[in-house]
Formats: structure tokens, sequence, C-alpha cells
């Protein structure tokens, strides 16, 4: 058995052979340093995009806010991701840059202190864009490298980086609870320090990642086949991005809009409405642990079908309930529906293999949009209906889970040999 490396962040201790490609890495052990500094990092990321989400509460009174304007500030930092991630992780496909990391997360800053002293709309919708910009460059790399660093577990080693993100979505709001809504706007710069120490960590990561990517003088490995016919390829691609909307438009819609649902229907104060909304986002940080290391079990399909369509009886029953099964069914949901995200893309980077850095530009980028997209469309539905039809509305989305039925097998790859 392989002992994992506990000082993969010391760049000395990368053997001179390690490549981004997956036939290099899954014969490595895993680089538990690097995954879990990229977890940390993801948590930082996703923490302070999650401020944003906490503070719209405090937004809308400070700026008198429609529905529909809150529900542009979610698209436009979702929409800027999209666009941009696909871009990036083709680019790096074929040009790697390490460094881009640390540059990412600056932009991440540079939105976050825009976000504390904006004095208009406008430059909410800014600092929104410098956020989404962050999240574009940050991505794609990002998930290049926990492949890199998984030594061929690869549900793994995403399932790592991913409860990072989620683990910072759950603290945004938190956070916000405790120190936004009692100091205001303002006070969000007071996170600026988290930022800096993501940056430094990332600064690390890349040193090791420019150390491993040592192709300069040798021949760059041939393009690595994929298991499955094209036909197959492209079919199974679009499947996963059926799954892909039905998952974060209805996440977009619970999310975005669960303090004033909570506020409206059952009169929760915003402190409390902030600390339910935590509660919900800490199980999908837990669902997202759990769901790669059973999907590198059980099998990426299995997972997929279950965390996807598995939550249709819940969402159904959520608009019906009180206050205490409200926070019941939404725990259920956030900790099955998460599970999805780590299968869905270790699925795709096995159905195209040696396009890591395309495949979760596109998957990131797209559940970005489909989130952000969501918000804006559910954020319109608001204003002119109300919260609690918007959630009898998004209660069938999870029943698109059906499709997964229609995903290939994967084939069986013969057993890579272990490393004493």
């Amino acid at each position: 058995m392989n002992r994992p490396s506990t000082t993969a962040l010391d760049p000395g201790a990368l053997p001179v052979a390690t490549a981004p490609r997956d036939a290099a890495v899954a014969v490595k052990p895993v680089a538990l340093g690097i995954l879990g500094a990229l977890s940390a990092s993801h948590l930082i990321n996703d923490m302070m995009q999650s401020l944003i989400l906490a503070l719209y509460p405090v937004l809308k009174g400070t700026f008198s806010l429609s529905f529909t304007q809150i529900g542009l500030i979610t698209l436009t930092y979702q929409l800027t991701a999209s666009l941009f991630q696909p871009l990036i992780g083709l680019y790096t496909d074929r040009r790697p840059m390490p460094y881009s990391l640390p540059l990412g997360m600056t932009s991440t800053l540079c939105g976050l202190l825009f976000l504390a002293f904006a004095p208009n709309y406008a430059t909410l919708l800014l600092a929104a864009a410098f956020v989404g910009l962050g999240s574009a460059v940050f991505h794609p790399e990002s998930s290049r490298v926990a492949r890199m660093a998984s030594g061929g577990r690869h549900g793994f080693a995403q399932s790592m980086f991913q409860v990072g993100g989620n683990t910072g979505s759950a603290i945004g709001p938190l956070l916000a609870a405790l120190v936004i809504v009692p100091y205001g706007q303002h006070a969000v710069a007071w996170f600026a320090g988290f930022a800096l120490l993501g940056i430094f960590m990332l600064s690390r990561v890349s040193r090791w990642y420019a150390f491993g990517h040592t192709t300069r003088g040798r021949a760059r490995p041939a393009p690595e086949a994929s298991p499955y016919p094209r036909k197959t390829v492209l079919g199974a691609i679009a499947v996963l991005l059926v799954l892909i909307f039905s998952k974060y438009f209805y996440v977009a819609g619970l999310a975005t809009f669960y303090t004033f649902y909570l506020s409206e229907k059952f009169g929760v104060s915003v402190r409390d409405a902030q600390v339910h909304l935590f509660v919900f986002l800490f199980a999908t940080a837990l669902g997202t642990l759990l769901g790669g290391p059973v999907g590198d079990r059980v099998g990426r399909k299995p997972v997929i079908w279950f965390s996807i369509l598995g939550i249709a009886p819940f969402t159904l029953l959520l608009p019906h309930a009180n206050l205490f099964w409200t926070t019941v069914l939404t725990v259920l949901i956030g900790l099955i529906l998460s599970s999805a995200f780590s299968a869905i893309l270790v699925y795709a980077q096995e159905l195209i293999p040696g396009k890591v850095g395309m495949v979760s530009g596109l998957f990131f980028g797209f559940a970005f949009g489909m989130g952000g997209l969501g918000a804006a469309v559910l954020g319109v539905l608001a204003d002119r209906t109300s919260i609690e039809f918007v959630y009898q509305s998004i209660a069938y989305l999870p029943l698109l889970g059906v499709v997964a039925v229609l995903l290939p097998k994967r084939p069986r790859l013969p057993a890579t040999p272990a490393v004493a």
C-alpha cells in the first residue's frame, strides 16, 4: 500500500518524473499536503463568494434592491465565471500557467474590497464580476492540480478539493451573521486577511506545480484516447450537463432566496436565517466529502443517479413543511445533492482523458452559469409572484435526474501497478 505524502508543499519532495498527465499521476502517492492547501484555498475562495450571498439582506435594505436586482448580482459573478472558465481551461491544457492560481485569488480579493466600499449598485456588479473572474482562473487549474496530486484516487482528490469550497460557502453566512449584519457592509473588508492567506498558500502550490511540470527537453506525451466512441462521449456529456442544470438551477433558487423564504414564511430574523443557511451549506460540504470516495468504490454512475433523483421526494415536500421540517429537509437535500458534482466531474474527465483543464472549466463554468441564470430568472419570478411560489416551482427539477440512466458504463481498465 502506498503511503500518502505529507511533505507535498515542499517542491523538493516531488519526484522529477511527475507530470500532470493522468498516466503519470496514477502511480504516485497521494500528495496530501497539496490537496490540503488546495482545499483550504478553495474554502477561502468560496467563502468570499458566499459573502455576496450572505450580504443580500443588508444590500437589499441599503440600496433598496428588488429581488430581480439581487438575482442580477448572482448572475454577474456566476456568468463571468461561466464564460471564462472553459476558455481558461482549454488554454492551460496547451500552455499550463502554474502561477495563475494566486492571480485568481488576487482578483477575488479586489472584488471583496469593491463589495465592502461600493457606493452604488453598479459598483456591486463590478465587484461581482471581479469575484467571478477570480473563480474562472482558480477552478480549472486547481482542479488539474488536484488530479495531479490524487495518486490515482481521483474521486477522493476531487471531493477533498470540493469540500473546501462547500465548507467556505457554509461559513460565509455564519460569518455574515456574526460580523456583517451587526457592523454593516464595510465589515466585508475585514476578510481581506483570509484572501492574503489564500494567495500565500496558492503561491506554494504553484511552485510545486511548476517544479513538477517539467516537460521542457522531453517529448510531449501522446494525447490519450477516450475509452468510448465519439458519439457516446458527446451524448454522455450532454446528459451530464442536463444533470448540472438540474442541480445548480435548483440550488440557485434554494440558496439565493433561503433567508428571505424563512423570514417571509416563518418570521425568522435575518441573523437566525443566516444560521439556517449555514446549516444547509454545511450539509452540502459534508455530502461533497462523502461523494467522491463513495464514487471511487461503487462507481460514478450510481452516485450521480442517487444524488440527483434521490432528493426529489424531499424537494417536493419542502414547500409544505413547517420550520422544523424545513430545516431537516434542507439538510437532507444538501447532504445528498452535493455528492453529485465530484462524481460528475471525474466521470467527465474519464470520458475525455488528457483534457482535464477544458473539462473542469466546462463543468465549473456551466455550473456557475446555471446558478447565475437560475438566480436571475427566479428573482424575476419572485418579484412577480412570491418566494414561496419559487420554492414550489423548482421542487420538480430533481426529477430530471432520471436521465442518468442514459450514461454509459465505464469500461473496466487494467489495474494500476502499486508502487513500493
